[in-house]
């Protein structure tokens, strides 16, 4: 049964390949570009490893209606029974919408009339006003409304009903925030991975049968993808060419384990990922790749296309090198870049020759492979992410 519903990030197809591949195709059901339900309880769902989930929510029930004003009366109704089995103190209260056709003012009208429900039963209450439609995560973490004596409702529209929810978590942006900007060596000129993207990596480097025992990274970089792959509990393995790289991961990851007092095993080598002999064992390969040449503007076609040929070449090899190390059904995610230029994005043209490399590209269910790119407006270079499989 779907007891968990899933409030999507700012690219809602990375964060329904992510769930798709953590619990498989049939234990996720997308509802809009906001949402989706995940068979279980919340309580099975690690929500602090998502990095594609705003928020985690309980599912309340299914209301028979999308009509504000019939919703407002079954929640006046509802609220203040909920509220009875809370221990005594004054309720930080909020309400968040998706695809209802309701404005913050009708929002916060609601907020009043279950107040004073509230208040008729006994209970004072805090209502958090609503500038939109949803309250923002520094809204629900700053009034405690995943906290004892805090309650938001969630309603998304599913057809000619509603679901109601309440929400149990909220995506933690200051600690992500914390291990990104507080971590000793950093390095823009190499390109910064959000902590967030690089959770998503990991994920969709894993399948729902298998579990991660070592995880390499072979572009390692300063070591994002180590770090948040040791969060989650996973002895990491990471190699870069360069030694400045190396040493900025090993530092990174150190600072890791004792800011964090993360537990599993980590080791950070120099290597060339085109054909340096990785350790045995790993289980995964999760990676932002090479990305080339960085683009504050658009290039001249010609410059792109050298660009590009040089980019494709590492990957070509850097793939060889993989298949030469690894036995058949073995799987890896890699960020490889994606260039977006004024009328079309330009991918990878190793892409294409998948099959004849030995790889078989996983696809999802719910999440068409071309918007699986990572990627901002005023980016020229995304990170479009590839799940592969040995064949």
């Amino acid at each position: 049964m779907f007891k968990t519903l899933c409030i999507l990030g700012r690219q809602p197809a990375l964060s329904i390949a992510e769930l798709e591949s953590l619990y498989g195709a049939t234990k996720i059901r997308p509802i809009s570009s906001h949402a989706a339900l995940v068979h279980g309880e919340p309580s099975n769902v690690h929500f602090a490893s998502l990095g594609g989930t705003m928020k985690l929510c309980q599912v309340i029930s299914e209301l028979p209606t999308t009509n504000w004003h019939e919703i407002t009366k079954l929640l006046v109704d509802m609220v203040p029974e909920r509220l009875s089995d809370l221990p005594e103190g004054k309720i930080k209260f909020g309400i968040s919408t998706f695809d209802l056709n309701v404005r913050s003012n009708a929002i916060n009208a609601t907020g009043l009339e279950i107040k004073k429900a509230v208040r008729n039963s006994g209970r004072s209450m805090r209502v958090i006003p609503n500038n939109a439609p949803a309250l923002n995560s520094a809204q629900v973490l700053n009034n405690k409304l995943t906290a004892e004596l805090g309650m938001e409702l969630v309603l998304l529209r599913d057809g000619n009903k509603t679901i109601l929810a309440q929400t149990v978590a909220e995506q933690d942006i200051d600690a992500y925030a914390a291990r990104d900007q507080r971590r000793p060596m950093r390095d823009a000129r190499v390109g910064m991975l959000p902590p967030k993207l690089a959770q998503i990596i990991i994920n969709l480097s894993r399948s729902p049968s298998e579990q991660t025992s070592r995880l390499l990274d072979p572009f390692c970089g300063t070591g994002v993808i180590l770090q948040e792959a040791l969060m989650m509990g996973i002895d990491v393995y990471g190699t870069d060419l360069e030694p400045r790289m190396v040493e900025y991961s090993q530092k990174n990851l150190e600072w890791l384990e004792e800011s964090h007092h993360t537990e599993n095993a980590f080791e950070v080598k120099i290597g060339d990922a085109t054909h340096y002999q990785w350790e045995q064992p790993f289980s995964t390969i999760a990676c932002e790749t090479y990305l080339g040449r960085p683009f504050s503007t658009e290039p001249r076609p010609e410059k792109l296309r050298e660009v590009i040929q040089d980019v494709d070449t590492i990957h070509r090899k850097f793939l060889q090198n993989v298949r030469n190390q690894t036995e058949p059904g073995f799987r890896m995610c890699i960020a490889v870049p994606a260039w977006f230029t004024k009328n079309s994005v330009k991918h990878l043209p190793i892409l294409d020759h998948l099959t004849d490399m030995g790889y078989t590209r996983i696809s999802f269910v719910h999440a068409n492979d071309l918007e699986l790119i990572y990627h901002r407006e005023d980016q020229i270079v995304g990170r479009e992410l590839v799940v592969l499989e040995k064949r």
